[in-house]
């Protein structure tokens, strides 16, 4: 729909609005010299980090990496879509939005569906909680959901009447319910989709019910059963719960997409509010574009069985093609016989979020099942790891990450000089004896700079003296000034205080969360502190002629401090 209102008039608009009066009409907005200064709205913290520069139109966190106009602030303060956004502005500025006709009439279709599909969700709120919603109530609470988690949900009850629904309705809405497929005129005579079932609102961006999913309550052969596709929803690019997280939280880190309604919710009745689903039976392409939309973190969550094995596998087939660096995507699969409903009400949820923090990664899935059932001892079977992995490393797009996982295969599937190397006492050891696996052996890994001085600083915190006079001359050490200057701060001198003090300080953990993110693989210990002393300690003679040079250059304006350093370095005694 963006793409029907003229740039033109966006143009105009982003040049019509005052920026700081917009933002300061939802936020605190303290003066600093021509700008403005706030704690971020997307993220909590308590040092004011966010900017807003209204000569030039837009606004930037320094702690969250938030950054945009007029548009992209009530797009996401709000949860507003693009047009939408451009409508609130514009009626702030007295303006009309120019659409065309055909899109004036595309949109008030939209709303006279959302419209009727928002009554409907009403009536099966108040069906729930009426004296025909009694079973359905039982229900809900046999599965340990109190009425806030219900309330936040929306969850309703559909009567077991044909035409429960289509009576209440008014005439204006039952045509658009009708089209919608939430009532069924199939037979020449009106008949509700759903009856008798637990009613599961599924919402968009902006809060607007788009379908339903219901459960049974009774024998019918389908437990649960989706509205049809219609003009308001597309069932491949909806995620279920995305409108209630981020409502319950003001900064999406990442979305835990598990299979069913009745998982995300019991997962936010016991506070693991990020709980999503992807609706249909496997997260596609589509879902899954949806998903990165909105983080850059997303874990997979499948039940412990063959099913939930397939469906694994398939969204980590469909992710190939958009894995790219920066992207962070993990597999979390449950016990057999277990979903997260069952399980986190059988384990508690401090249990399972170290799940969810255990979860595999994506590089390390893709090897473990292309590898089951071989013996990488085997050169056949490393020819064959080599033959099912290599295709799905090729769907993936020119990266980082691709680059490592494939030095990954190689090392995984061996090469000439591992095999020239062995001793030949070990060709006796091949007959009749099952061999262990493969030493895994470290690869090395290109990093940058700034990574490097961050990994050294993990491991040898009393290190940050030195980075930070190193990073006080080059900006290409941000990372590392900011880590070693934390150090600093709160007098860390061992890896023991340091990793403690990441994990119980909140404002620590918030602020380098994301330090190293896109590091798939990380170097040994030797390497990485050996990386990082080449860098703060380089080769001394190279640094005594590069002085020597830079003081020669300027010999006519030497102090007599300068010129007592040069004859030292030229090897001379002072007068």
């Amino acid at each position: 729909m963006s793409g029907l209102i003229p740039q033109r008039f966006v143009e105009d608009l982003l040049d019509r609005v005052d920026l700081a009066e917009l933002i300061g009409s939802r936020i605190t907005l303290k003066k600093a010299g021509a700008n403005y200064k706030a704690c971020c709205p997307f993220h909590d913290e308590k040092t004011p980090s966010f900017n807003v520069r209204p000569d030039k139109g837009f606004y930037h966190c320094f702690g969250c990496g938030a950054h945009g106009d007029a548009i992209s602030f009530v797009r996401e303060f709000e949860g507003l879509g693009f047009t939408e956004a451009v409508e609130e502005l514009a009626r702030r500025a007295g303006l009309e939005v120019p659409y065309d006709q055909a899109a004036k009439q595309e949109i008030q279709q939209a709303r006279t569906l959302t419209d009727a599909l928002d009554f409907a969700g009403r009536f099966y709120q108040s069906a729930l909680l009426g004296q025909q919603g009694t079973y359905a109530r039982d229900y809900l609470k046999q599965r340990g959901l109190d009425d806030s988690v219900i309330q936040r949900y929306q969850v309703g009850y559909a009567p077991a009447a044909d035409t429960s629904l289509f009576d209440a309705a008014n005439k204006d809405l039952q045509g658009p319910l009708i089209e919608t497929g939430t009532i069924s005129d199939k037979y020449g005579r009106p008949r509700d989709l759903f009856r008798n079932r637990v009613m599961f609102p599924i919402r968009n961006s902006r809060g607007k019910t788009i379908a339903f999913g219901g459960r049974t309550l009774g024998d019918d052969k389908a437990k649960y059963i989706n509205s049809p596709e219609s003009d308001v929803f597309h069932k491949s690019r909806e995620i279920y719960g995305l409108f209630e997280a981020k409502q319950a939280l003001k900064q999406l880190d990442k979305l835990l997409v598990v299979e069913g309604y009745m998982d995300v919710i019991a997962l936010a009745q016991h506070g693991i509010d990020y709980a999503v689903a992807t609706l249909g039976t496997a997260t596609n392409q589509d879902s899954l574009t949806a998903l990165l939309r909105q983080v850059r973190h997303v874990v997979f969550c499948f039940d412990g069985d063959q099913a939930g094995l397939k469906a694994a596998d398939r969204a980590m087939d469909n992710a190939l093609e958009l894995m790219a660096d920066g992207l962070h995507l993990q597999f979390l699969m449950l016990p057999e016989g277990e979903d997260p409903d069952t399980l986190i009400r059988k384990e508690g949820s401090e249990a399972f979020q170290k799940r969810i923090d255990g979860a595999t990664p994506f590089s390390r899935r893709l090897f473990d099942r292309q590898s089951e059932g071989l013996d990488l001892q085997l050169p056949e079977h490393r020819g064959e790891l080599r033959a099912r992995t290599e295709p799905l490393l090729n769907k993936m797009p020119r990266s980082t990450l691709r680059d490592a996982m494939w030095h990954e295969m190689l090392r995984l599937c061996g090469g000439r000089n591992q095999w020239q190397k062995r001793q030949p006492q070990q060709w006796g050891k091949w007959k009749g004896e099952r061999r262990d696996r493969v030493t895994e052996e470290r690869i090395d890994v290109k990093l940058s700079k700034d990574s490097i001085l961050c990994l050294a600083l993990l491991e040898a915190p009393d290190m940050a003296s030195e980075v930070t006079e190193l990073a006080r001359h080059s900006r290409q050490y941000n990372q590392a000034r900011s880590f070693a200057g934390f150090i600093l701060e709160h007098e860390i001198r061992n890896r023991k205080v340091l990793i403690t003090t990441l994990a119980l300080d909140s404002q620590a953990r918030e602020r380098f969360y994301h330090l190293f993110d896109g590091i798939e693989h990380i170097p040994a210990r030797e390497s990485t502190l050996a990386a990082a002393r080449e860098m703060l300690s380089p080769n001394e003679e190279a640094s005594r002629q590069q002085k020597l040079a830079t003081l020669l250059r300027n010999f006519a304006n030497l102090s007599a401090e300068e010129r007592q350093e040069l004859r030292e370095l030229s090897g001379g005694t002072p007068d």
